[in-house]
């Protein structure tokens, strides 16, 4: 059986996720009853308000609590904990260390997802230790193949993995806000502005899928001297390189500082 300890949003996106792609079998443990009322009637899963008995009836065990509730939480469960049990954490910033002296066990799997799971449209990347078997390796890809893509990295890459896919929806979003802002501002209304922009965001991802090169595609839509040109000049002058770069910085500087070791 597989467990989720917190009932969220990414935890419901893993749920819809892994019951569409024919696993069943799924217990959450969760406080809000209206929550667990909610998530019973509409992916047919067991729920509890109690941590342990996920725990004690589950083999994959998926902590998918905020970073600050960590530390209740894995005091809560740690007595509870047998060499039987992988536990995969989905908490940003919360290290493979951090959650081996918390619990007192090595098969620990530390994932970041992102936000496009909500849609199975996700990229999770997990780091792990040597311990895990290759047939546990294979359920856990298995669960999160079912929201998205996977990629496994060693754990000191992992604030880099949470700067660009955990926070890069964030940053995505709010430069197609603002697309549309100045399609409004250029006499667009903002039906029209938001359709273009996000339209736009989805086609290219989608050539940018198929294996062509940001490059490449950038050099296509481009004509010297033409429209695209003139505005790829502006990102330019305004120092488009450097700020991304000082965006991406930032945020995994953060997670360096929200991280427990």
């Amino acid at each position: 059986m597989i467990g989720f300890i917190g009932g969220g949003n990414m935890a419901e996106a893993m749920v819809k996720g892994i019951t569409q792609s024919g696993m069943k079998d799924i217990m959450v443990s969760e406080p809000r009853s209206e929550r667990c009322g909610y998530l019973e009637k509409t992916y047919n899963v067991k729920t509890t308000s109690d941590n342990k008995e996920v725990v004690k009836n589950c083999s994959i065990v998926i902590l998918a609590v905020k970073p600050q509730n960590m530390d209740d939480v894995t005091a809560d469960i740690a007595g509870s904990i047998t060499d039987d049990k992988i536990i995969v954490s989905i908490a940003a910033g919360i290290t493979l260390s951090y959650l081996s002296s918390r619990l007192k066990t090595s098969k620990i799997i530390r994932v970041m997802p992102n936000t496009p799971a909500l849609v199975q449209e996700g990229m999770s990347v997990l780091s792990l230790c040597e311990c895990i078997k290759d047939k546990e390796m294979s359920m856990i890809r298995g669960i999160f193949s079912s929201i998205g893509r996977v990629m496994v990295l060693p754990e000191k890459y992992m604030d880099a993995v949470t700067a660009v896919s955990g926070s890069g929806p964030a940053f995505i979003a709010l430069f197609a806000e603002k697309m549309t802002d100045a399609g409004v501002h250029a006499g667009l209304s903002q039906g029209n502005a938001s359709e273009l922009a996000i339209q736009t965001l989805i086609g290219t991802a989608r050539l940018l899928e198929t294996g062509m090169t940001p490059a490449k595609l950038r050099e296509m839509v481009t004509s010297p001297g033409g429209t695209t040109a003139a505005g790829l000049k502006v990102f330019e002058d305004k120092g488009l390189k450097e700020m991304v770069d000082a965006v991406i910085q930032a945020a995994a500087n953060r997670s360096k500082e929200l991280g427990r070791a």
